[in-house]
């Protein structure tokens, strides 16, 4: 498992992610800094992330729903702290 950013929703991000899906890869991008002075930049620096997750979860799934799971893990998340998620998901093998 792969975690590049390193702050606090990033590894809230991680952490929910590896509980929920127990990926056999996992990177959090932190895309805040491509986004100072937009709209959802809430300023802290950690408000637009991008996912790659491979799990044995999404095998058989298609993209909606692969990106369903990644949702419901994060809901909170993304109901307060993260304004924009880009989510790559793909089981092993893909």
């Amino acid at each position: 498992m792969t975690n590049l950013a390193t702050g606090s929703v990033a590894s809230d991000i991680a952490s929910r992610l590896a509980s929920a899906l127990d990926p056999t890869h996992l990177e959090v991008i932190n895309d805040s800094g491509k986004h100072a002075g937009h709209m959802g930049d809430d300023g802290t620096g950690e408000s637009h992330f991008t996912v790659i997750v491979e799990s044995p979860a999404f095998a058989g799934l298609n993209r909606v729903q692969r990106q369903r799971l990644v949702n419901n893990a994060l809901a909170d998340l993304l109901s307060s702290r993260i304004h924009a998620l880009a989510i790559r998901a793909r089981a092993p093998g893909e």
